[in-house]
């Protein structure tokens, strides 16, 4: 039996799916990396349908990996900085059943090519500076931009800014 993945656009329709996505895919990602409070915070400030509505309403493009249209998987991109086209990748997740099968890189490509039909040249990305995606995005052709301490209510994030330049 083959397996048949695809990308597609995410709408408003599919906030569900993304937000089953982050729930599977957040404790695995940083219950190693950032206390329980912090991951429960900012989950709570990003992925609750509201929040992610409004991300779309205000501009991030959701791409949503399915296999036999099952979601496994999202992305996120938006204009960072206007005029510049620089863009951001605000979020990537893979299901953890899927990771280390070039899914993810499927899924990252697919995210910068969005990015360039709308414009950017440049793509950032922050990555928590002990995150094992880091070496992921090093090996995608993403370079170390600068080192931030972002607060975020209570706690802060302390990221790598990456950048890869789009041709």
């Amino acid at each position: 039996m083959t397996t048949t993945y695809s990308i597609r656009t995410a709408s408003e329709a599919d906030i569900p799916a993304i937000k089953q996505l982050a729930e599977a895919t957040w404790g695995p990602t940083y219950g190693h990396i950032l206390t329980r409070q912090q991951v429960e915070y900012m989950f709570q400030l990003i992925y609750t349908e509201e929040a992610l509505r409004r991300q779309m309403q205000e501009g991030q493009t959701f791409l949503l990996l399915q296999e036999q249209e099952q979601p496994i998987g999202f992305a996120s991109i938006s204009e960072k900085d206007m005029g510049q086209h620089v863009y951001k990748l605000n979020k990537i997740y893979l299901l953890p059943h899927y990771q280390g099968k070039g899914l993810g890189r499927v899924l990252l490509t697919n995210a910068e090519a969005a990015a360039l039909t709308k414009g950017a040249t440049v793509v950032d990305l922050n990555v928590n500076r002990h995150n094992r995606a880091f070496h992921f995005y090093k090996a995608c052709g993403y370079q170390l931009l600068q080192e931030i301490d972002i607060p975020i209510g209570p706690f802060w994030m302390n990221d790598y800014i990456l950048r890869k330049q789009l041709y």
